[in-house]
């Protein structure tokens, strides 16, 4: 453990306070710490707090011009004060940065910083992916190399932003120079893009918890995601679509709850123990609670990974009190929000937070 975050622990008593940036998935995390006792604290930009009034889940709310705000001294001396425990979410990762997490954060976070680092480096992520035996998208090394359909990304928790199609190079270039006139995207991301092959079937997104204190891994749920405006390009007739060059954005504006086949989930089940096996190697102590492996079932039924999220996902918001496989383990009420608390409360009631925190 990080020197300065074990001197904090030390100045913590057992009234801790759950806290985290008001975006992303706040409220489910707020919620579940309520449910299980906990003060709350929120880190909100200026503006946004009507979201945290009308859903009055926040003890506290801190308000900022900037998320980076966080990394302030006396933003940094107030939450340690409350004896915080910070909960990552994409936020974190696309607004404050690993880097700055690793190096000038002092407040205890829930989960392992170092798996939220190799979670925004794709030629990491795709390593750890793959040693854990999972398969794969072909990847393309540059646009030259694209021989079939590819999907092109970019570091991060972007939301789908920027995310688009090409066949070739040329509408690889193409669809580029169109994203960057949109203000999609920069020249600089366009040139270090993630060149992935485009895997044809159903996108899965399924949520787990490894808990540290059982040593166990937990199937917690599925959704898929809502995306503008690839999922009401639909309802554009094919001839208006090619007349006007349409070319459709990913940016994801909400997601859908969804159930498996149960004939699937033995495979999804493996899979998330792979990928918790695998992180204990490339980063003690591991997988620290919530995680996400994102997928697309073929039309065979296998199961190709194209991303892992090393913390909680905002796909976890649609099993807020009602997530079908929570309820099956642990019965009514049980949603991700309240798990990352339920696990904080168990590990300070058993004298174990420094194991759940970095």
């Amino acid at each position: 453990m990080d020197k300065n975050i074990a001197e904090t622990l030390e100045t913590y008593n057992q009234d801790i306070t759950i806290g985290t940036l008001g975006s992303h998935s706040a409220l489910n995390i707020f919620k579940g710490a309520k449910e299980e006792g906990f003060k709350t604290v929120c880190v909100c930009k200026k503006g946004d707090e009507i979201v945290y009034s009308r859903f009055p889940l926040a003890d506290e709310i801190i308000r900022v011009n900037d998320f980076k705000e966080l990394l302030d001294e006396k933003i940094q001396d107030k939450l340690k004060k409350m004896n915080t425990v910070l909960i990552p979410h994409g936020s974190f990762n696309a607004y404050i940065g690993t880097e700055n997490m690793l190096k000038k954060l002092s407040v205890p976070m829930f989960g392992n910083k170092s798996l939220l680092h190799w979670e925004t480096n794709r030629e990491m992520q795709r390593k750890w992916l793959i040693d854990a035996g999972l398969k794969l998208p072909k990847m393309f090394k540059s646009p030259e190399d694209i021989n079939n359909l590819a999907i092109v990304k970019y570091p991060g928790a972007r939301g789908g932003k920027g995310y688009f199609l090409a066949h070739s190079k040329e509408s690889f270039y193409k669809k580029g120079r169109e994203m960057i006139n949109k203000g999609h995207m920069s020249e600089d991301e366009l040139k270090n893009a993630h060149i992935q092959e485009y895997i044809i079937g159903v996108n899965i997104y399924t949520s787990y918890f490894h808990s540290m204190l059982n040593n166990e891994t937990e199937f917690f749920g599925v959704d898929k995601r809502y995306e503008s405006f690839a999922d009401n390009i639909g309802r554009i007739p094919a001839d208006e679509q090619i007349e006007m060059s349409i070319n459709p954005t990913y940016t994801i504006v909400g997601n859908i709850p969804l159930t498996l086949r149960e004939s699937l989930l033995p495979e999804y089940i493996r899979m998330g123990d792979k990928v918790v096996k695998q992180a204990k190697k490339i980063a003690t102590p591991g997988i620290i609670g919530p995680f996400c492996l994102e997928t697309v079932v073929k039309e065979n039924l296998d199961i190709v990974t194209f991303e892992i999220s090393a913390r909680i996902v905002a796909g976890t918001n649609v099993g807020i009190g009602t997530s079908p496989y929570a309820y099956l383990k642990y019965g009514e009420k049980m949603y991700m929000g309240r798990r990352i608390a339920k696990e904080i409360k168990n590990a300070v009631k058993t004298d174990r937070l420094k194991d759940v925190v970095t």
